[in-house]
């Protein structure tokens, strides 16, 4: 699978007239990541990252057109969406120190379904506090509950 979405990424890009250096992957939040790096990466990431979403959205339809549904991975430009899962990350973290330290429910500005996701994932083994969506469409946000009975789970 890593292999294939590699070329497709590489075939797309070239099929577009993008000189692409290198495509690598690694994993975060998850999620097998693949990385791009182009020397206009700034062209590829596009407005609030709508020319990489729109990559990302034709790499995978062009994986089903192959017959790969399953697969669950993300495509970044120059660190762009990996900078941006680390800050939701942090952002989670600090949230739920502050729903333990003063032990109240915090809820999160609205956000997409994959933010969410990330956020969701941070805090699967954080202690004394849970995680919950709530909301409609593109109201819909986390609230990261208190919960003072559940504590971190060890595993092995």
């Amino acid at each position: 699978m890593k292999e294939r979405t590699t070329a497709v990424i590489q075939g797309l890009l070239k099929k577009v007239g993008v000189p692409l250096v290198e495509v690598s992957t690694e994993e975060i939040a998850g999620q097998l990541l693949f990385q791009i790096q182009a020397p206009d990466s700034h062209r590829l990431i596009g407005v609030r990252g709508e020319t990489l979403q729109a990559i990302e959205y034709l790499v995978k339809k062009i994986l089903e057109k192959d017959g790969i549904t399953e697969a669950r991975f993300t495509v970044d430009v120059g660190g762009y969406k990996a900078k941006k899962v680390r800050d939701l990350q942090q952002k989670a973290l600090m949230m739920a120190e502050r729903a333990r330290s003063f032990q109240y429910d915090v809820e999160l500005t609205p956000m997409s379904s994959y933010e969410r996701l990330i956020i969701h994932a941070a805090l699967t083994d954080a202690p004394q506090v849970h995680t919950e969506s709530r909301g409609e469409g593109n109201e819909r946000r986390i609230v990261i509950k208190y919960s003072p009975q559940k504590q971190k789970t060890e595993t092995f």
